[in-house]
């Protein structure tokens, strides 16, 4: 390790060290009266924010969680959640965020991975915790969430209601300083084999994400998405990542906050009128869902400003929003990454650009953030040059990656194989370092010994007006390895088919964009395209039952 300089500090000097409640300091200071809002059910200020993460870390610590212990939240996204985020870090314990979409199996399996102690439940999945209480290993008691007049339930081991203790407890808790790198989330992230993986964050990790993307979202002028005058309200469920951790952000930024509890279009339309909200982010397919609800048809969203991640943005779905008035800006980040590693930026040059060369940037996985380092590399560890043009796996670094994952070292040394983290994902890197990605290297197809981008195709086929979803794979074929196969849901009163769509893409492979092997020679209309626990196209269940359809003949597939 290289010998540097290093001054021994004054005996009495304080060594603040990066703990989740710095973040709590400021955003009361700048703006004690904003609102923390609950649907239509609850509101309160900033100061009453901090009492209450006080008063639940008393109620925590009364019920005996101590330092290290897991406590484990089943909830949708509420002022709870957010109380939750700081009070359970803050006592020194860790808040597993458990995806309450996963099935029983999985969900039962991740709570005794992580060694639940304690259970937060919300009264809807009182009957599903039920199912699972008999199985779990660890958790020795629970604390019901509510929002009806009822305060009690059947809930197994529970020390009372949420709301009801909170009242009971003092609004004063002496928040200790310990090792910054002591863990402060858990959570899961599913893949297409095996049992779900635990990745954790520490307070630094945290506390220092926090800081890029608040500088990111807030400081970068040509798409400047995030003040503290702005309303957020997030649609990205809050076990998915943090909510892409900007409650941290907001909180410390004194911003108002609008969680919508479970996700009703029409409730999420309204709380956006009459709340004011300016700033939300989502993956791909719920910004459709809010766009196709009736609460949207005609309602002017004047300039709100939107985060999309989770999945490639499209040039489609971009336009659909850009006429209701929402702005798109993607970004890119995985569970494993806390998540953000990039963001769309414009640089000077692309601004002298035209339109529509802006859109093509805001629309790709953009440019790294302060403090990460992204390169893409071949199989043997080769770090490949960025020229736009070179495709490899995109790898990373950054002070705030998961580190292994929770209790499987092996699949941790997968992930950090050459001493950079995987993310499965072809890339390109261009000479301004703009991120494109091309494809999870699982969803790459290979027709006739060429590479062929699932989602490129799927942008292409979703410029068509009368799809309004679209899914690409491939599937095997005894000629060309693999062909690929479109999934498709189309606008109501329209019609669609393998001949209809060979002629949408025509004009695309005359201009080069695409190779005529390239278009899909079969194709499904469905009412609906499988999606993944937190929205994502779930091209694993896609291919199972494609292959079931083509083996019984099914009627609605089109073949050109």
């Amino acid at each position: 390790m290289l010998q540097t300089r290093i001054i021994p500090p004054a005996a009495n000097a304080h060594q603040s060290p990066l703990l989740i409640k710095r973040l709590l300091l400021s955003g009361g200071r700048y703006e004690k009266t904003r609102e923390i809002v609950y649907r239509d059910k609850f509101r309160y200020d900033y100061k009453t924010l901090n009492e209450r993460i006080a008063r639940l870390a008393n109620v925590l610590s009364e019920a005996g969680v101590k330092a290290g212990d897991t406590v484990a939240v089943m909830d949708w996204d509420s002022h709870r959640y957010l109380e939750c985020m700081f009070a359970v870090p803050m006592i020194g314990a860790v808040l597993h965020t458990i995806n309450i979409r996963l099935s029983a199996e999985q969900i039962l399996y991740t709570m005794n991975h992580a060694e639940d102690k304690f259970v937060l439940v919300n009264t809807e999945f009182v009957e599903l915790y039920n199912g699972l209480a008999s199985q779990l290993t660890t958790v020795e008691k629970t604390l019901l969430l509510t929002d009806t007049e009822t305060k009690t339930s059947n809930l197994p081991g529970c020390v009372g209601e949420y709301e009801q203790l909170l009242a009971n407890a003092s609004a004063h808790y002496d928040f200790a300083d310990f090792d910054e790198n002591s863990v402060a989330t858990t959570f899961y992230t599913t893949g297409t084999t095996g049992n779900p993986k635990g990745v954790y964050f520490t307070h630094r990790q945290l506390v220092l994400h926090t800081l890029a993307l608040g500088t990111t979202v807030g400081s970068l002028d040509s798409i400047r998405l995030l003040g503290n005058s702005d309303v957020y309200m997030p649609i990205t469920p809050m076990f998915h990542v943090h909510a892409w951790g900007i409650p941290y952000v907001a909180t410390m930024l004194g911003i108002k906050q609008v969680y919508p509890g479970r996700y009703e279009p029409e409730l999420l339309c309204k709380l956006i009128r009459e709340e004011k909200v300016t700033f939300s982010h989502c993956v791909p397919t719920i910004l459709q869902m809010l766009l196709n609800s009736p609460g949207a048809k005609g309602h002017d969203f004047g300039g709100m400003k939107m985060i999309i991640g989770g999945s490639s943005l499209n040039r489609a779905v971009y336009d659909a929003a850009k006429a209701t008035g929402i702005q798109l800006t993607a970004a890119y980040g995985m569970s494993e990454t806390c998540p953000l590693i990039s963001c769309g930026y414009l640089n000077a040059e692309l601004q002298a650009g035209s339109e529509d060369e802006r859109i093509t940037y805001r629309i790709k996985a953009g440019v790294p953030v302060p403090m990460v380092e992204a390169v893409i590399m071949d199989g043997a560890g080769k770090i490949l040059p960025s020229d736009g043009e070179t495709q490899g796996e995109l790898v990373l670094r950054s002070p705030w990656l998961t580190q292994g994952y929770f209790r499987e070292p092996e699949k941790g040394e997968e992930l950090w194989e050459h001493g950079w983290m995987h993310t499965g994902d072809v890339a390109t890197i261009d000479g301004m370092g703009v991120i494109d990605i091309r494809d999870r290297i699982k969803d790459v197809i290979k027709t006739g010994g060429e590479w062929l981008s699932s989602l490129a195709l799927e942008d292409l086929i979703s410029r068509c007006s009368a799809v309004r979803e679209v899914a690409v794979v491939g599937v095997a074929d005894p000629q060309w390895g693999e062909r690929p196969f479109a999934l498709l849901v189309l606008h109501e009163g329209q019609q669609l088919d393998a001949k209809g769509l060979k002629e949408h893409l025509k004009p695309y492979v005359e201009q080069g964009h695409i190779n005529k092997w390239a278009i899909p020679t079969q194709i499904a209309l469905v009412t609906e395209i499988p999606k993944t626990s937190v929205g994502k196209l779930d091209k694993k269940r896609i291919r199972v039952d494609i292959a079931q359809w083509q083996e019984a003949g099914s009627e609605f597939l089109s073949t050109l």
